[in-house]
């Protein structure tokens, strides 16, 4: 997917995605020629990975998948 359909899937700016992406934060993306796209895996991966974090950093175990 593109990084206009990646930012709308996770509700924020293209902007955003890109700066993350500059930082090495963000979810795992690809770059062909000028375009930078991103597997539906790899954003489901990265946001389940973020809600595991907030559940270490509430003290919150997580839950078994």
């Amino acid at each position: 997917m593109t990084i206009d359909q990646a930012a709308e899937r996770l509700c924020m700016s293209e902007a955003t995605l890109r700066f993350w992406r500059h930082k090495g934060i963000g979810p795992k993306s690809a770059k062909f020629g000028r375009r930078i796209v991103y597997r539906e895996s790899d954003l489901n991966a990265w946001i389940e990975a973020q809600f595991a974090a907030a559940a270490e950093t509430n003290g919150r175990p997580t839950p078994a998948a």
